[in-house]
């Protein structure tokens, strides 16, 4: 049998990389005997490699077995320490307590003193924190805090603190004062605030006047500050106008202001009070049908009566002229004349009616639908009424009286669509009323100008029959 040399090369250098690992290339074999000596060496070399790694590990598996024992050890060591700690944190608050007893017998009256004494500066320092005087005269509740707060006896010196602090809030009480402040939600930097007592105060920013309140912004984390934010939604102009001529007083002036003797919950009403647009809102589907309509026919009332108005006064200003012009419902009449002026009385007046009746729909053109929504404005309501009662009647049903506020949204619906229909045909009819009042007079002027017309017509034809 023969064997090619390069094959059992091949096959013996395979063999080799399973046993030990990859051989480096090398230069090729001549012979059988050097591929036996290179396989041999290679084998060597592969043996010698697997021996330092399994040295290499068991060196390291010594190494971690060290450590675990150092950590052990380590570990022992501060739980010892833990334990000693403990033990002499309960020594310690042992001696606390002997030293606390001790201190409570030695201290006799005068530790229940010291006790009203920081009970006094506490509630007194969170009056004066939320004081509305605080926002000008800032860092007078912090003495009082901390004399609260603290464990040791006060000194003459933080006791005086308590009653001079109350005495100068007695005297921020009474007065008007302004000055300069930062205030939240204002656009306007350093705007000058008016503080009258402790009861309302506002600042005047581009020259009106925003009131303010001294309160913990809403939402705040824990531990907030007192400070100066605007009203979320202001009063009415005429407290505002109030205000300012508050602030626009001369000194020593008496003048008359806006005082909230709550301290800012009467203000702060205005919050829930809905404006316009939020009243329109309640009124839901019906409400804005309501506006609708009245928008349409205040629009279209308008109209007609400034053309009815015009009509007037080109009818007022045809009755100075003899010539007829086609401009206008008279000067139409008297063209009407002008072509049956040769034939008798009776023709003429049968024309002349005729005239004046094409006149009339062109005068009280819209009348009808004037009238009809003004009557539709009030039905609406009603019906308004009707649904939001239902919607209240539902909402007691399924969860009963107890919560007033489940039924204010029907309520709401109920009332704001009854004003709005009263308020859509109150304007509606006096509209309608003065439209009538233009058509009639135009169409009393045309009768009247026809009858002048035809008695004009007889007595030039008996003169001429004379």
């Amino acid at each position: 049998m023969k064997f090619n040399l390069k094959t059992l090369a091949a096959a013996v250098a395979f063999g080799t990389a399973l046993a030990g690992g990859a051989v480096a290339q090398q230069q090729p074999v001549s012979s059988i005997n050097q591929l036996l000596d290179r396989v041999r060496s290679d084998v060597r070399e592969a043996s010698a490699e697997n021996q330092q790694r399994l040295s290499e590990f068991r060196a390291a598996r010594n190494q971690q077995t060290s450590l675990l024992a150092g950590a052990r050890q380590e570990l022992a060591a501060l739980e010892a320490q833990a334990d000693r700690l403990e033990a002499q944190f309960e020594a310690n608050a042992a001696e606390v307590d002997v030293l606390a007893e001790e201190l409570r017998v030695a201290q006799g009256e005068f530790g229940e003193l010291f006790g009203v004494a920081r009970q006094s500066a506490g509630e007194f320092g969170s009056l004066i924190q939320a004081s509305l005087a605080s926002s000008q005269h800032t860092g007078r509740a912090a003495p009082l805090l901390d004399l609260s707060n603290s464990r040791v006896l006060p000194t003459r010196t933080e006791l005086d603190t308590i009653w001079r602090s109350i005495t100068e809030e007695m005297i921020y009480q009474a007065e008007i004062a302004s000055y300069s402040a930062n205030v939240a939600d204002l656009s306007c930097d350093g705007p000058s605030v008016t503080r009258v007592g402790v009861f309302v105060s506002y600042a005047t920013c581009g020259g009106e006047a925003y009131f303010t309140q001294w309160a913990i912004p809403e939402g705040a984390n824990a531990g907030a500050s007192y400070r100066l934010t605007a009203l979320p939604s202001q009063p009415p102009a005429n407290i505002r106008s109030a205000a300012m001529g508050l602030y626009n007083a001369e000194r020593g002036e008496i003048t008359s202001g806006p005082v909230d003797p709550s301290r800012g919950g009467l203000l702060l009403v205005y919050r829930d009070i809905p404006d316009l647009g939020e009243r329109i809102e309640q009124g839901r589907i019906v409400g804005k049908i309501i506006i609708g309509l009245l928008v349409v026919s205040v629009a279209f009332g308008l109209f007609r009566l400034l053309m009815l108005l015009l009509e007037s006064m080109a009818v007022a200003g045809q009755k100075r002229r003899s010539t007829p012009g086609k401009g206008n419902s008279l000067g139409r009449v008297m063209l009407a004349y002008e072509s049956v002026k040769d034939h008798s009385e009776e023709v003429i007046e049968m024309k002349l009616d005729e005239a004046i009746l094409k006149e009339v729909p062109k005068l009280e053109f819209g009348l009808n639908f004037l009238k009809l929504a003004a009557g539709i404005a009030p039905l609406l309501g009603l019906l308004g009424t009707v649904t939001g009662m239902i919607k209240t009647f539902t909402q007691i049903t399924l969860f009963g009286t107890g919560d007033p506020r489940i039924m204010a949204g029907g309520i709401s619906e109920a009332l704001v669509t009854t004003v709005l229909g009263l308020v859509s045909a109150i304007p509606l009819l006096f509209l309608h009323s003065f439209a009538a009042s233009f058509s009639r007079g135009v169409q009393q002027t045309l009768e009247e100008q026809a009858a002048g017309i035809v008695a004009r017509h007889a007595e030039e034809r008996a003169g001429r029959s004379a």
